[in-house]
Order: structure tokens, then C-alpha cells, then sequence
């Protein structure tokens, strides 16, 4: 799964990420970077492509289908399988017209041995930003506003990281980034095919405190590897 993760670059970096990128020229002014420890039902970096352009902006994090009520489900799904996209009723729209990448630069994951959860930061050797796959989605809260919310998938761990927990974020490199992001390619077969591992030499870990376990927590000193 992917339940914490990591912005822990500044907003200058991001823009410049965004701009090379996606051709993004700026970043909104109410964008708070760098962000160490971001947790369900906050608002996260995300890119959309209109049909038009790319445009970044913010997602509620924790997707709320359209057939349910904000308050019923909000902040519970925060990740989606992407073995099952095609089969729930929840995602099968998103999966085809609302697609987003979430801009992480590392995530948390937990190891279990026994009562003892050691917490793993992963990130990747060389890249920045991992744009994450993810769904976004759109619906109306009791007062008439509009929530804006998102999911990130997850798929089966590659062997880097087999060892701390079985599932981890798609992470979009290259083609794959754009591919996802196109309104055009509706194809469930071509944007499954997607939605795999990442290469085993992509990614580098290591244990961090625990005081990345409360979300409250916040600060550097949550991404300095422990000794």
C-alpha cells in the first residue's frame, strides 16, 4: 500500500520539475513546499491533463466515488489495486477519464516483525520526483461545494521492496507518465499494461525514526536515515 509519503523538495525545484515536465509555467502561490510526512485526507500535488494542457493543482487525498457521499467515505480509499481497476464500479470511470500522477519525491512503508513496525523511507536513486498513478474524481459535499479527491494505485512489490511490505505505488517513468496522463487512450488493456513494478535498480531504501508514525509529526529530521 501507500499510506505516507514524501514532498521533501523545494518550491523552486518543483517548478522547475513542472515546467521541464509538463511545460507547467507556475505553481500556486497557497502550495506549501517541502512537505515531510503528507497523510490521508490532505491535499496533495497533483497533474491533470484538460484534453488542452497539463495543469497542477491540489486533490483531497482519499477518492470519493460518485455514487457515495463525501462524508461515508472520505479519507478510507486511499489507494486502489491496479489488478482490480477494471472490475470495481468505483474506479471504472476514473480509469478511463480521470487520470492523475501525484508528485511524491519518496513514501513511507512500514516492516512488521511481530508487535514491532520498523518504518522504510524509499526513494529513487537518481530522479527527484516519482509521479505517482493515481484517479481523481469529483463530487458535491452537503453544502453545494465541489471535493476535488484522489486515490493512489498500488501494484504487487518489486524485489527491492518485497522484503519490507508486498505492495507499492506505481511510479510513472518516462512514456509511461504521459501515456497515463492522455485523455485520449481510454484503452483499459494498453493503461493496465501501465500499471507495473518498478525496475528493481530504481529505487534505494532505509530505516527512518519513528516519529514518521504520527502524521502531526512534521520537519527534516523525518526523512534522515537512522543509523
Amino acid at each position: 500500500m501507500c499510506g505516507r509519503f514524501s514532498v521533501a523538495i523545494s518550491r523552486q525545484e518543483m517548478e522547475t520539475y513542472l515546467k521541464e515536465t509538463f511545460g507547467i509555467d507556475s505553481l500556486d502561490e497557497t502550495i506549501d513546499l517541502p512537505r515531510y510526512n503528507v497523510a490521508p485526507g490532505q491535499n496533495v500535488l497533483s497533474v491533470i491533463n484538460d484534453g488542452k494542457q497539463y495543469r497542477a493543482g491540489l486533490l483531497k487525498w482519499g477518492y470519493v466515488p460518485s455514487f457515495s457521499k463525501p462524508e461515508d467515505t472520505l479519507y478510507k480509499m486511499i489507494n486502489a489495486k491496479a489488478e482490480t481497476l477494471r472490475e470495481r464500479p468505483a474506479y471504472i470511470n476514473s480509469f478511463k477519464h480521470r487520470r492523475c500522477v501525484v508528485l511524491a519525491d519518496g513514501f513511507y512503508e512500514w516492516h512488521r516483525e511481530g508487535k514491532r513496525k520498523t518504518p522504510f523511507r524509499i526513494v529513487p536513486k537518481q530522479e527527484k520526483v516519482m509521479p505517482l498513478a493515481g484517479l481523481w474524481n469529483v463530487s458535491t459535499n452537503p453544502d453545494g461545494s465541489k471535493l476535488y479527491t484522489c486515490t493512489i494505485i498500488t501494484t504487487e512489490a518489486n524485489r527491492t521492496l518485497s522484503d519490507i511490505h508486498d505492495r507499492m505505488p506505481v511510479i510513472l517513468v518516462g512514456e509511461a507518465r504521459e501515456l497515463w496522463l492522455d485523455p485520449q487512450n481510454t484503452d483499459p488493456v494498453k493503461l493496465s499494461s501501465l500499471l507495473k513494478p518498478a525496475a528493481e535498480d530504481y529505487l534505494k531504501t532505509y530505516k527512518v525514526s519513528v516519529n514518521v508514525n504520527s502524521s502531526t509529526n512534521e520537519g527534516p529530521g523525518l526523512i534522515e536515515p537512522l543509523e
